[in-house]
């Protein structure tokens, strides 16, 4: 009778656990009947993305809804060359950012919306180098580089700012501890800085627009320009629940 009375026990409770989105595991002992969590509250994660590479620490309150403090940064690039304003630049970053996220998982599983805001300090070093007598375009205006060539360098950042960001994302565990996870999302963070020199030759035959005014309408053209006031953001890495 025992036997059976635990045995019904425990079949009731699995019931239960499995319409309870599986929350908890219910294990028959010889001791009664016990409950182990799947549901771990804190975890730590490495992560890698176009904002640099770094970690987090997470703490969830509940299966729907938790908080993320992190940190990107590091001379991090995903290609070679940036088109900015459609000129294509040599890219060197320099990524600092600090943010903080709260997640909202709205079924309780692996995907999630996140909404926080971040210290964005960001720089981007742009080089553009045209080889003699070659062809290219500058604030939608043609020119053909001098014997020498010509070069437009400088820097874009976003400077000591606080953005609000919003994303979503998804974060399946492999095994009961380690999981993976992926984002994707923006920074809304005002317009950059942009300071660009012209140097070298160029000739265009439109009147009244030489190399080194265009460069400056490029530059203000940017600084200006709606699409970049977004900082996208994309970034996959490992999780660690404690």
């Amino acid at each position: 009778m025992k036997a059976l009375r635990v045995l019904a026990t425990a079949t009731v409770l699995t019931a239960f656990a499995g319409s309870a989105l599986a929350a908890d595991e219910i294990i028959v002992t010889e001791e009664g009947v016990s409950t182990f969590s799947f549901f771990k509250p804190a975890s730590v994660r490495a992560e890698v993305g176009t904002t640099g590479y770094g970690g987090a620490i997470s703490y969830n309150a509940n299966p729907y809804v938790g908080v993320t403090l992190g940190y990107n940064g590091g001379d991090i690039s995903w290609s070679d060359d940036l088109s900015v304003n459609g000129s294509d630049y040599d890219i060197d970053m320099d990524n600092n950012n600090v943010y903080l996220n709260a997640e909202i998982r709205p079924w309780a599983n692996w995907f999630y919306m996140a909404a926080g805001v971040a210290y964005v300090d960001n720089d981007y070093d742009l080089d553009r180098r045209i080889g003699a007598s070659e062809g290219f375009t500058v604030n939608g205006t043609d020119f053909v580089a001098g014997t020498s060539g010509a070069r437009i360098n400088g820097q874009l950042s976003y400077k000591n700012n606080l953005a609000p960001y919003v994303g979503i994302g998804f974060s399946p565990a492999i095994t009961n501890r380690w999981g993976v996870f992926g984002e994707i999302g923006a920074f809304y963070n005002g317009n950059p800085n942009v300071n660009l020199t012209a140097s070298g030759t160029a000739i265009t035959t439109e009147p009244g627009t030489d190399f080194a005014t265009a460069v400056e309408r490029e530059e203000r053209d940017i600084e200006n320009d709606n699409k970049y006031e977004w900082l996208p953001v994309a970034k996959l890495g490992v999780s660690f629940r404690f």
